[in-house]
């Protein structure tokens, strides 16, 4: 099972988000929800990565861990917040969808801080 923990602050900006574990749906190579979950990820890291002003930290070293941090340069800006909302968005509906669709292979939880 993949276990998905998104953090986010008080305004629903994102803060970090990890995932550990494998699906196990089907066998490695082929498992879709796997695919799914690294889509996901990805996406979102690239995204923060293509915006200035924000500094993300990734983890991508062991297979079965796709995590990042991110660091905003100015986290009053309102066009910042909004993209780092938008993100913390993304994530939580997709691998809420991944969890409704497959609660053996995908848990996620949320902490605000």
């Amino acid at each position: 099972m993949t276990s998905v923990l998104l953090v986010c602050d008080r305004d629903g900006c994102i803060k970090s988000c990890v995932a550990t574990g494998h699906a196990e749906f089907v066998r490695k190579g082929s498992d879709i929800v796997c695919a799914a979950e690294s889509s996901l990820m990805r996406t979102a890291i690239e995204v923060l990565e293509s915006t200035q002003a924000l500094t993300v930290k990734k983890d991508v070293s062991t297979r079965g861990t796709l995590a990042f941090h991110v660091e905003c340069e100015y986290p009053a800006d309102p066009e910042l917040k909004g993209r780092l909302k938008c993100v913390a968005d993304f994530l939580r509906t997709g691998f809420g969808d991944l969890t409704c669709e497959y609660p053996d292979n995908v848990q996620m939880r949320e902490e605000i801080e």
